[in-house]
């Protein structure tokens, strides 16, 4: 559940709308940021009904995979969320990723049917990532629903530090752990009291848009929440600046999919248009085991050593480089980050030193020494490269964390393992929209016909009016 805030006053409603790499429908992800300026263009057209951007589909996406190892004994689950935006910074910067990591130990049989737990959930707040654990004071907190929970995380707007009261990371659309338990939040969603939420570091953050899972209909039904459709658009957006109260009735409740990772990875492959959206700065080498699926079974990245490009491509800079490295280039795909549990103001670049082979386990362990490949070190990622954080928290200045490699081949199935970071999974569902709700029937009143014959007009059941016979005049 992601309580956003917004800065979308002044020509600049809907651009804090989570949404995915092809909204506007065009293959191209290197335009991204300079079509998203236009959103308040694509609301005016369809608010208007111009029909300008009809071809647009927003669809808030968080970008997801699972992974499934065992740990003494029992299965644990490594669950990956990554919220888009297409631009960050006041609009300056493209593909603006901010990941969840939720770790689920102790899974038996049917999810839900006892044993499990979330031992911890981190998050992305710029370059650090925070984490909280259940034992934690103030724990973690989620919506429960009938049919499982969501963890809470605020989310800060698109401006860059414009709010001066904030303290530092509260902007861009760092996310943040939620304070306020679901049970206050509950008692309020529907009331006129103002809309926000306390976090660990800081108290009374707006809120003016729930993003909720389409996947939970309890979730849906609760918040009320709708699809974003090109004829939702005008009525879900805030108009609001970041600093404005509103009550929790008007919040905007939003629907949001989920689509695979892996969906992204091959846009990066060398074999494939990756010119299309990405720039050669950064790269690297990945080892593939096997090769990479789409939900047809076919392949779309093939097994061997494969070479993929990394930065993004934004035509709207003068050169054409993009401020940021996307999904293969962050380090919490691997899990190659420095835990942190409290922020440092500016946050300093902790590197755990994974990639480079300095980074070892509490075993003692480099990920060369778990995989057996140890001329990867600081040389290419195998596939099934992933480090385990054990929550317990480490300096950030040294190549250790708590936590462990996974080592050989966990990933397979005779294992107890499942490596989802390379699978499609997600119907795509190209150009999805739903519909817009049909116009009710009006219903008329049982005398209005009578009514209108008596006086001599012409009676119209589909609209419930009354035609007279003179030109121009009509009998309410």
């Amino acid at each position: 559940m992601i309580f956003q805030r917004a800065d979308g006053n002044n020509g600049k409603q809907g651009r804090d709308w989570i949404t995915n790499f092809d909204f506007d429908q065009d293959g191209d992800f290197s335009n991204n940021r300079v079509n998203w300026l236009n959103i308040h263009n694509y609301i005016s057209a369809s608010a208007s009904g111009s029909g300008a951007y009809s071809n647009w589909r927003i669809r808030p996406t968080l970008y997801t995979s699972l992974i499934e190892h065992m740990e003494g004994g029992s299965k644990s689950l490594v669950l990956f969320y990554h919220v888009y935006h297409a631009t960050d910074k006041d609009g300056n910067d493209i593909h603006d990723w901010e990941r969840v990591e939720i770790l689920v130990r102790g899974v038996s049989g049917t999810p839900g049917g006892g044993g499990e737990y979330v031992n911890h959930v981190t998050a992305t707040m710029h370059g650090e990532q925070l984490i909280r654990r259940y034992y934690d004071t103030g724990g973690l907190n989620f919506m429960q629903t009938a049919t499982g929970k969501h963890i809470l995380f605020w989310q800060a707007d698109d401006n860059d530090w414009d709010k001066v009261s904030d303290p530092y990371g509260y902007h861009a659309h760092a996310l943040w752990h939620v304070k306020t338990p679901y049970s206050t939040i509950a008692s309020r969603m529907n009331t006129s009291t103002e809309a926000e939420v306390n976090l660990h570091h800081a108290s009374d953050n707006n809120v003016h848009y729930v993003f909720v899972p389409e996947g939970s209909q309890s979730a849906v039904n609760a918040w009320g929440a709708k699809p974003l459709s090109y004829a939702t658009a005008s009525s879900l957006a805030s108009y609001v600046d970041n600093g404005t109260e509103v009550p929790w009735y008007s919040t905007k409740r939003i629907t949001y999919e989920l689509q695979d990772i892996a969906d992204i990875v091959p846009t990066h492959w060398a074999g494939n248009q990756w010119y299309i959206h990405w720039l050669t700065n950064d790269s690297r080498y990945i080892l593939l085991e096997s090769p990479i699926l789409n939900e047809a079974g076919q392949p779309e990245v093939s097994a061997g050593m494969q070479l993929f490009y990394l930065r993004s491509r934004d035509i709207g800079k003068s050169d054409g480089v993009g401020a940021d490295a996307a999904v293969l280039g962050k380090k919490p795909l691997w899990g190659t980050y420095s835990a942190e549990l409290n922020s440092e103001a500016p946050w300093s670049q902790d590197e755990f030193g994974g990639f480079e082979g300095l980074g070892y386990d509490s075993y003692g362990r480099t990920r060369g020494a778990a995989s057996g490949f140890y001329d990867s070190h600081n040389s290419y990622w195998w596939q099934h490269d992933f480090f385990v954080h054990s929550g317990a928290i480490t300096s950030d200045q040294t190549h250790h964390e708590a936590g462990s490699w996974l080592v050989g081949q966990w990933y397979t199935a005779a294992n107890g393992g499942f490596d989802g970071r390379w699978v499609q999974l997600f119907d795509d569902r190209p150009g999805y929209e739903q519909a817009p709700a049909p116009t009710p029937t009006p219903v008329c009143s049982s005398t209005s016909q009578q009514q209108c014959e008596m006086n001599g007009g012409t009676w119209n059941p589909t609209n419930c009016t009354c035609r007279a016979l003179c030109s121009g005049c009509e009998i309410p």
